[in-house]
């Protein structure tokens, strides 16, 4: 007996020994992971934290730090009184009729070189634009800005150059140099403290000897404030005005021009290079002017130095890292985006660079107030016969939209003239190939879109934030309301993320240890080019991530089935499921904007019973992405349930939305018999759910929709799939935004969806093949002799000419084409075997 209880007492204190070890090894683990997520927070937040983040100016720099600091780069040319007026450049605006312009190559992370060709002004402007790793505040950044006269210039061209610097919150900038009512010489140095960069300093270089200033004009003005110097001007502004610094400007100059006609009569008054200068003052505001008066070709820069780096930015380091910059950015974009034929040869390489440098160079970090209306009126349920009058009447009503945020958002826009703001819906096809150069920057600008989800989870089909991103958005577009939903096209991405995880850990990627060797002043851990990957070589930041954003991404998928579901049941419909339904909210009788199509034909009149497509096809989407993402991070019952679900999705998009009649997909109605009948107008819409992957590949549906793709009296173009069929009644009427012309978004789906289908064995597979290989090439050759032509990627392309239309520079889901360079030329016709089906059982109570 006491040996039994001596063994009984040795094997608990065995147990306890063994419980206490697993603890300890478990503790460590979950601390060295805990070490992980936070090196790779740190790095990655320091590796982005500065950038050219108003991509709405031709060059303005920022932190990704509200109300920090902020910079700008502002010309014209003044060689006469009556052109400076229409020649002022800032903002990128598209009736400055610029002979192209944008990034010719461009790393978030390291920097790029911006060419703009600005005839109206006569002149080139570059700006090569470097950053350098260090330190705690983001380390240091420098450009070069040189103007190069174009051929029509005379030598004795000259050109006015203001860089403004300000800041909306606490802290100064301050300047350096002794006063000098003449204006400064030499360097001119600016050292400021603000809150997360610390101590820094700008230094605005003389450039080299072969600057020249104007030595004409009026001898006195010479002496009061001759142009060999640097004229500068600091002002006291309102916090939220820093960005209308353009405005400042000219009140200034307007200014000057008054004091110079009190001291001039009107047949000797100074020439324009001599009016449009700034007075000097010193008065330490929080906005600040730094002008430069050239004749000919110059060359300056600008240089950023952090006092917690480990060395300061130098006119030489700058030089050398344009240099590095240029090598590293050529040898990574040739290894990612390997083109394949035809598009492998050299007449495509500048091409490809450009696209995809303008798609980086056109993330921006924004912070600011919105305008939304969440006065839940009864009438935004949309359940009378005419809701959309309805509606309008209630937006109409005095107090229902309110000032909401502040908010901050990090994303790719559109445009930079027209659309330089967040658009959900285009975020998804802009982050396809940044998610191939940067898995990082892509989850950092998935994250800030979910960090915008609502309580009930809703986002902003557009996020217009702050005083700046409203003046370019007419007043009765900046209201959002939160019963309108947007295609979420981030889930694309989110799948995205988890095939390349996954595909890297089955290749066994290397890790690094972050934790070793961290010295101070050094980008411990991560380097600028470890980050990008970074995520894909380590399963607990992958899961991580993913864990992180479950909530608001589960919180934002029931909100779309909540909020955007169709009727079933109430007019009779025969369907596999009552519930996988839907119907986008928001329409009128011309327009379904927040179906992201806008014009393209829908039933006329609106009805309460109409379901959308396309709408259950991004159910659809969303439904098989965030099963796999409940999968991977171990929500099994959630996974389940949602699997549930994506077999009622794909059963009633043909049960719902299968025209036999019209041998396609249509959106549903009710009649005036209230019967539910198709609405079908071929196009776009016919084909979404091809486009996201829910057709199975032997599906009979699946060849109708390839025929009505490959028709040319229907969809098929010389230059892509027109969004119209042109046997439509409504073909090219009204806006004819989506009622024709050809948008590379949707090609750019139908091109992957096709190499899926022509890669895996199946009664179409040849077709799809075939569909494939001469699409692919159509779009891209088209895309690319508008681009050769005009000097930049369109909007839309007409169905019928092919040429570039509506808004110039849109280097959003346009620069999709870099994407598809990079994919085979054909699709090998291999039958595959098929894997075994397994059908699960699902009720109608789905």
């Amino acid at each position: 007996m006491a040996g039994s209880a001596r063994l009984r007492t040795l094997l608990l204190l065995v147990s306890t020994i063994s419980l206490c070890v697993l603890s300890v090894v478990a503790a460590e683990r979950e601390g060295a992971e805990l070490i992980l997520l936070n090196e790779i927070a740190r790095a990655s937040n320091q590796s982005l934290l500065w950038g050219p983040y108003r991509p709405n100016l031709y060059f303005g720099v920022k932190p990704r730090i509200p109300n920090s600091f902020a910079a700008g780069l502002l010309w014209t040319a003044v060689n006469d009184f009556e052109s400076v007026q229409h020649t002022i450049r800032y903002q990128c605006e598209q009736g400055d009729n610029m002979a192209g312009y944008g990034w010719e190559e461009y790393d978030v992370r390291t920097g790029g070189n911006q060419v703009i060709r600005d005839p109206g002004n006569k002149i080139d402007i570059e700006t090569a634009f470097v950053k350098v790793e260090g330190g705690q505040n983001g380390g240091n950044w420098g450009v070069r800005v040189k103007g190069t006269l174009r051929e029509d210039a005379s030598i004795e061209h000259k050109t006015t150059m203001v860089l403004n610097i300000g800041h909306g919150g606490l802290g100064s900038i301050l300047l350096e140099n002794e006063p000098d009512e003449k204006g400064l010489t030499g360097t001119v140095q600016l050292n400021g403290n603000l809150p997360q960069l610390g101590n820094f300093k700008v230094e605005i270089t003389r450039g080299p000897e072969s600057n020249h200033p104007p030595r004409q004009g009026v001898k006195s003005e010479w002496e009061h404030r001759p142009l060999d110097r640097t004229m500068y001007s600091s002002v006291k502004v309102p916090p939220n005005d820093v960005w209308k610094a353009k405005d400042v400007l000219f009140q200034k100059w307007q200014e000057n021009f008054q004091h110079m006609a009190e001291r001039h009569k009107p047949d000797s008054h100074p020439p324009p290079w001599q009016t449009f200068v700034l007075e000097n003052e010193f008065e330490g505001g929080n906005l600040h002017f730094i002008q430069k008066v050239f004749e000919g070709d110059f060359e300056f820069d600008i240089l950023f130095s952090s006092e917690s780096a480990p060395a300061e930015m130098t006119s030489a380091l700058l030089t050398e890292k344009i240099q590095e910059n240029h090598e590293t950015f050529t040898t990574k974009f040739n290894k990612v985006f390997k083109r394949q034929a035809p598009f492998d040869t050299d007449k495509y390489k500048g091409f490809a660079q450009n696209f995809f440098s303008n798609l980086l160079g056109g993330i921006g970090y924004f912070h600011g107030t919105s305008m939304v209306d969440r006065s839940y009126a009864d009438e935004y349920a949309e359940e009378d016969e005419v809701f959309w009058e309805e509606a309008l009447a209630a937006q109409k009503r005095p107090g229902a939209v309110k000032e909401e945020g502040p908010s901050e958002l990090f994303t790719s826009i559109p445009s930079r003239p027209f659309f330089p703001r967040g658009f959900y819906w285009d975020e998804g096809f802009h982050l396809f190939p940044v998610a191939d150069w940067d898995m990082d920057l892509t989850l950092n600008i998935v994250k800030s879109w979910f960090s915008l989800v609502d309580a009930d989870g809703w986002i902003g089909r557009e996020q217009i934030l702050g005083d700046e991103a409203r003046s370019k958005v007419p007043p009765e577009f900046q209201v959002q309301y939160p019963h309108y939903a947007n295609p979420p096209t981030l889930f694309f991405i989110l799948t995205k993320f988890i095939d390349t995880f996954e595909k890297a850990q089955a290749a066994g990627t290397a890790q690094k240890d972050p934790t070793e060797s961290l010295e101070d002043n050094t980008p411990a851990g991560f380097s600028t080019s470890e980050l990008p990957t970074v995520h894909l070589e380590h399963p607990e930041a992958a899961h991580a991530f993913l864990k992180e954003l479950y909530p608001r991404l589960k919180r934002h998928y029931y909100w779309f089935r909540d909020t955007q579901k169709g009727e079933v049941r109430d007019w009779d419909r025969k369907a596999f499921s009552t519930k996988e339904a839907y119907r986008w909210r928001g329409r009128t009788p011309d327009h379904c904007l927040t179906s992201g199509l806008d014009d393209y034909p829908r039933a006329i009149p609106p009805h309460t019973g109409e379901l959308h497509v396309d709408l259950l096809s991004w159910m659809g989407l969303m439904t098989r992405c965030i099963k796999r993402i409940a999968s991977t991070i171990g929500e099994v019952d959630d996974a389940a349930e949602y699997a549930r679900i994506e077999t009622a999705v794909i059963r009633n998009v043909d049960d719902l939305h299968w025209s036999d009649l019209h041998q396609t997909y249509c959106d549903a109605t009710i009649d005036a018999f209230e019967e539910s009948v198709h609405v079908c107008h071929k196009g776009y819409i016919s084909i979404f759910p091809v486009l996201l992957g829910l057709v199975p590949r032997d599906s009979p549906k699946l060849g109708k929709v390839l025929d009505l793709m490959e028709d040319p009296e229907q969809l098929w173009t010389p230059y892509g799939l027109r969004s119209l069929s042109k046997a439509d009644a409504l073909f090219g009427t009204g806006e004819n935004y989506w009622k024709g012309p050809v948008w590379i978004n949707i090609n750019f789906l139908a091109i992957q969806r096709l190499a899926e289908y022509a890669a895996a064995a199946g009664p179409h597979q040849a077709q799809a093949a075939r569909i494939y290989e001469k699409l692919r090439k159509a779009v891209v050759e088209n895309v690319y002799n508008e681009w050769k032509d005009t000097g930049y990627a369109w909007e839309q392309y007409d169905s019928v000419t092919g040429k570039g239309q509506r808004t110039a520079h849109f280097l959003g889901w346009t620069s999709a084409v870099v994407s598809i360079m990079a994919m085979p030329e054909t699709v090998a016709v291999v039958p595959v075997p098929e894997a075994p089906k397994v059908q699960e059982e699902v009720r109608d109570e789905l």
